[in-house]
């Protein structure tokens, strides 16, 4: 299975229908001391190569445990979690690390930037490691930072910081990009700005982007909202249109 997530990924038609997960009463137990905390109960879902979903609970909801399940940084207790027809559920360290390095692009609430380097440097980190990356300077022209390559984090807004660690995330290439609450540290303008740049990542590159947000606002950029509640997807909802970041209001 490792020799799966050794290659480039290679680029999803936008909208396709293929399925790139699938997961099949996937069940997550933390167990801390005597009790046992079920953070996922049983959660069936497919998504799908250019679809854009969030997935939308309160805090406790099952949200980013699901989100770590499907980015390889955890696995579930039971059931399944096929990725473009593997089974990650099993995998051992080696596969989810190369997994995660190929074909997954992470985005969370606080950018993780490095302060000492420069925009383009942080990307840089990335791209060296990658086998068929953009350029940094590719990275930061879609995310509109084309400008401020050369600035370091200090020298950069918050919004600024988050868009350079989209770019960084998709530097890669990778065929999913998650993103865990990515607006929840930035004011309404910024955090436009920065759904912007998440929506032309998903619409120019098709890849399949998934956004946990207790946010209901952001469910009308969305293909599918996946509304979840003590840890079970208990709504789903198709948006005929989409709505464009930037017609958001909250």
């Amino acid at each position: 299975m490792l020799s799966a997530f050794m290659m480039p990924p290679l680029s999803p038609p936008i909208r396709s229908q293929a399925v790139v997960y699938e997961a099949k009463k996937v069940r997550k137990v933390y167990h801390t001391g005597n009790l046992d905390l079920v953070a996922l109960h049983g959660v069936d879902l497919s998504l799908h190569a250019g679809e854009l979903v969030c997935l939308l609970g309160a805090s406790g909801s099952g949200k980013s445990t699901l989100l770590n399940i499907l980015g390889g940084l955890d696995l579930p207790t039971s059931g399944e979690l096929i990725y473009k027809g593997w089974p990650l559920h099993g995998a051992n360290d080696e596969t989810l690390t190369m997994f995660r390095r190929n074909c997954v692009g992470f985005v969370f609430q606080f950018y993780n930037l490095i302060p000492s380097l420069t925009a383009r440097e942080n990307i840089a980190l990335i791209t060296n490691l990658a086998p068929n990356p953009m350029s940094p300077e590719e990275a930061l022209e879609m995310v509109g930072l084309g400008a401020r390559m050369d600035h370091f984090p200090s020298q950069l807004s918050g919004g600024e910081q988050q868009r350079v660690a989209i770019a960084r995330a998709i530097a890669k290439r990778p065929e999913v990009l998650l993103c865990d609450e990515p607006t929840g540290a930035l004011d309404v303008h910024t955090g436009i700005t920065v759904l912007e740049a998440v929506e032309r990542i998903n619409r120019e590159l098709g890849t399949l982007t998934v956004i946990i947000t207790h946010n209901a606002v952001m469910s009308e950029m969305a293909d599918r909202v996946l509304y979840l509640s003590d840890g079970k997807i208990v709504n789903e909802v198709h948006n005929e249109k989409r709505l464009p970041a930037a017609a958001l209001k909250w």
